[in-house]
Parts: C-alpha cells; sequence; structure tokens
C-alpha cells in the first residue's frame, strides 16, 4: 500500500503541479480583487423598491446603448453574457461578450447607466476555471482538485504509516515480554 501511495503522491504531484499552482494563485487573487481593482466598485443606494424595478429586457437594452458604438446601432441580447442583479444595491451589472469583458453597471429603478468599463477580474476567473484554454479545459481543473486530493491523502498514509508500524512493533514488543 505504501509503495502505491508513494508514486500516485509523487507523479500525480509532478504531473498536477503547473495546473494547481494556477489555480492557487489566481485563487488568493479573486479573493482580493476588490482590493487589487480588479472589480469596479460602484457606489449606488436603490433608487426605487426592488419591485417597481424595470424589466431585465430593458436593463438589457439600456447596457448594449451604453457600448453601441458612436451613432451605431446597439447590439443584440446574444451580446449579454450575464447579468448580476443586486437588488440591496440598487443596480444590475451586464457584463458585454467582448474581448475587453465590458461591464454596464445600470441603475435598476431609473436605468441611469452608473459605470461602464473592463473587468479586470474575467481572465483570473477563467484561468482559476480552466475555461482561459477553452470549454472542455475545465476538466482540467476538475482534474487537478482530484489529484490534489488524491496527493494529500497518500501524504498523510506516507506520514503516518511508519508511525502506526512502529508503535505496533513497540506494542507487540510489550506483549512478548509480558
Amino acid at each position: 500500500m505504501s509503495r502505491v501511495a508513494f508514486y500516485a503522491h509523487l507523479w500525480l504531484g509532478v504531473i498536477f503541479t503547473i495546473a494547481l499552482v494556477a489555480i492557487a494563485v489566481s485563487g488568493i487573487l479573486l479573493n482580493h480583487k476588490r482590493g487589487l481593482g480588479l472589480m469596479p466598485d460602484v457606489a449606488n443606494a436603490p433608487s426605487r423598491p426592488f419591485g417597481e424595478s424595470l424589466t431585465l429586457s430593458q436593463l438589457g437594452e439600456i447596457a448594449l446603448l451604453a457600448v453601441a458604438p458612436s451613432g451605431g446601432a446597439p447590439g443584440t441580447v446574444d451580446q449579454i453574457d450575464r447579468m448580476d442583479v443586486r437588488p440591496s444595491d440598487g443596480y444590475v451589472k451586464v457584463r458585454i461578450k467582448d474581448a475587453a469583458s465590458t461591464e454596464v453597471t445600470v441603475d435598476l429603478g431609473t436605468g441611469r447607466v452608473l459605470h461602464v468599463g473592463r473587468r479586470g477580474d474575467v481572465f483570473l476567473e477563467k484561468l482559476h476555471s480552466g475555461e482561459v484554454l477553452g470549454k472542455g479545459w475545465i476538466l482540467l481543473s476538475d482534474a487537478a482538485a482530484i489529484a490534489l486530493t488524491i496527493t494529500l491523502l497518500t501524504g498523510y498514509w506516507l506520514w503516518l504509516a511508519p508511525k502506526l508500524r512502529r508503535a505496533g512493533e513497540a506494542f507487540a514488543g510489550e506483549e512478548a515480554v509480558a
């Protein structure tokens, strides 16, 4: 068992080191994205009760108008990647599918555009999940998590097995003397 644990521990560690380091570092940076200035902090108080908010469709159209080229037609709903509604803050964050990962923050009640800018944390999110290499690479992140779990368990086994063996030998020696 210890030999299998040793080789599993060794090779999983060697093979997945780069992925695990990328996941760990990107996770730390994501935990501090606001402090690092990677995510815009928009101060806003709700202008109306949440029940009186504009519809998601209206809010999406307002966001698309905000990023439309000057004098150009607004984009279509297909250009919206996601909408993050924050009722307690009174706004919705609309992320556009573009190279810059543009985000438009719109007041839920009035439709006023509060902020338009690039999201700096999108690359880190994609790196953290493995998606930076393509949708199929998300499985690499899953494999790295499984490898990390196996590496931790085999590491504990490699540390604990000799101690258990020595304790068992000492116990057997005491019984033989008695």
